[in-house]
């Protein structure tokens, strides 16, 4: 359990870390890291790094697409969490 952790709070530090690499890249109208990257860096399991980088950073809050597209990976990882929960807890 305690890897399954360490392993989530790495994967959501990443993520937060692209949102504020791509934000300071926008700052300075240098190559941005494109949407689709930053999803997938946000699919397994990073949905509170994305959120928060979003809205303490204040980027791409007003992009509905991509809002939409994080909401909709958050409730997928809510959803896998909800189903397989009991399995960890068997676990232990």
């Amino acid at each position: 359990m305690k890897i399954l952790l360490g392993c989530l709070l790495f994967v959501n530090v990443v993520c937060f870390l692209l949102f504020a690499l791509d934000k300071r890249k926008a700052q300075r109208n240098q190559r941005r890291i494109a949407e689709k990257t930053l999803h997938l860096v946000t699919l397994p399991g990073a949905a509170l790094g994305a959120w928060a980088a979003i809205l303490l950073l204040q980027h791409k809050n007003s992009k509905a697409a991509f809002w939409g597209v994080t909401l909709a990976l958050t409730l997928l990882q809510g959803a896998v969490l909800y189903f397989t929960w009991p399995s960890f807890q068997a676990l232990f």
